[in-house]
């Protein structure tokens, strides 16, 4: 019986076996190729190349669950200098519908249960268990973003998340000004860490207990709404929650809305307005959880057939693949095309094909030249289609963007969404 999205490497055998290195995973498709300078869709192929991609990452899946393989040196860093930014999975899709994410996913959770992860992951571990957050800072410091249109009781709740809160504020203080011109909200009371970093990195039980707690906590609200500006929280609520609880997205009761989604919606409804103007060429880029990971979940229980054919079981229809196609890409392109005096310029990789920004997977924490390499090279592209700024929809993005700019000067200005709609209302 295959349980879609199950976390145990076991149930990826076919996967693991049925990759044959075709390297969809490692290079756009050469269709698509925009030029000769920007060709890779795998971070980690890309700075370090021979295995360190998903088919290789398969293969080493593939001799430790049959036994064939107990450790060997580098075996820690093949699995974990990966950004797990889907777009491996994306690639994939294209040609072969193997599920490549899962398996990735279950792979870091098989190293994590044998404690063979990176030592510098667990800080940031004892963070998010201790503290509930991933700095370790007080609970108390989570709002000292000073919400200003917060109400005490509201359908909306706004989940700020632990880097809007603590460190990138400038967006948390954005998204109030927002969502206080739409109706206003509230705060998950006691708001916690989602839990991402957590999943990410392959600590699924760990993960399983914030998820308990945070599904709690909104239940008690009784809100019918959750809203964020972060694309992590997004994926996690919408995506990794429902998914861990066996349930599709759209049986969740409450919906999961990402504020561009909400602003473009008032916009089309004449319920927002944009004034003012702001003279530049923008690029947009694409945080990889608020695209191509974060399409509705769908929960699926069947069996393979013959030639591998999926036959669903009772209760269920055809499977549907997540293909990284049915992201949120148009709803933050319209909202910046709405803005007076903009000119958007895609970059060359943009939607499913969306390069990561690096800092994701714990990355950043572990192999910080990957994270720098990665950074370093959507910045150049940036550069390559003649963008003045880049603009993001995730506190994570702007904060690896910043860091891109302190270590290299790209002289390239970089903006969260949030600011640029917040300046223009």
């Amino acid at each position: 019986m295959i349980v879609e999205g199950s976390l145990e490497l076991k149930d990826y055998m076919y996967e693991m076996r049925r990759c044959m290195r075709c390297a969809s995973c490692k290079w756009l498709d050469h269709i698509y190729m925009p030029d000769n300078r920007f060709v890779y869709r795998c971070p980690s192929y890309g700075k370090y190349y021979f295995s360190k991609v998903a088919y290789g990452r398969l293969k080493l899946g593939l001799a430790l669950t049959e036994d064939r393989l107990k450790d060997s040196p580098g075996m820690k860093d093949m699995v974990f200098q990966c950004l797990m930014c889907g777009a491996c999975d994306s690639g994939c899709k294209r040609n072969l519908d193997l599920e490549i994410n899962y398996s990735l996913e279950a792979l870091r959770g098989h190293m994590v249960e044998s404690g063979r992860y990176p030592k510098q992951h667990q800080k940031l571990i004892d963070n998010v268990v201790k503290s509930k957050n991933r700095y370790g800072l007080p609970a108390k410091e989570r709002t000292a973003w000073k919400p200003t249109k917060a109400k005490k009781k509201a359908d909306t709740v706004y989940f700020a998340g632990c880097g809007a809160s603590y460190k990138q504020t400038q967006v948390a203080q954005a998204t109030d000004k927002i969502l206080g011109k739409l109706g206003g909200y509230m705060l998950l009371p006691g708001e916690q860490c989602c839990g991402h970093p957590l999943f990410a990195m392959g600590h699924f039980e760990a993960f399983k207990k914030q998820m308990e707690m945070n599904l709690k906590a909104l239940a008690k609200t009784g809100a019918k709404r959750l809203v964020t500006a972060c694309a992590e929280c997004y994926k996690t609520w919408k995506v990794d929650y429902p998914r861990l609880m066996k349930k599709s997205t759209c049986d969740l009761p409450f919906e999961v809305v990402h504020i561009t989604e909400l602003v473009d919606e008032a916009l089309g409804k004449g319920e927002l307005e944009l004034k003012g103007k702001l003279d530049m060429k923008l690029a947009w880029h694409d945080p990889c959880n608020l695209g191509r990971m974060s399409e509705p979940y769908t929960h699926w229980e069947g069996d393979r057939g013959q030639w591998g054919c999926l036959e669903p079981a009772k209760g269920f229809e055809a499977k549907q693949f997540n293909r990284g196609t049915a992201g949120t890409y148009e709803a933050p392109r319209n909202i910046l095309k709405a803005l007076q005096g903009v000119e958007l310029v895609e970059l060359k990789r943009h939607h499913e094909f969306s390069w990561c920004c690096g800092g994701h997977g714990g990355v950043p924490e572990a192999y910080p030249d990957l994270a720098a390499y990665a950074v370093d090279e959507r910045l150049e592209e940036a550069k390559a289609v003649g963008a003045e700024a880049v603009v993001s929809a995730c506190p994570y993005c702007k904060e690896q963007f910043e860091a891109g700019q302190k270590k290299r000067d790209h002289q390239v200005q970089v903006f969260d969404i949030t600011e640029l709609i917040a300046q223009a209302l």
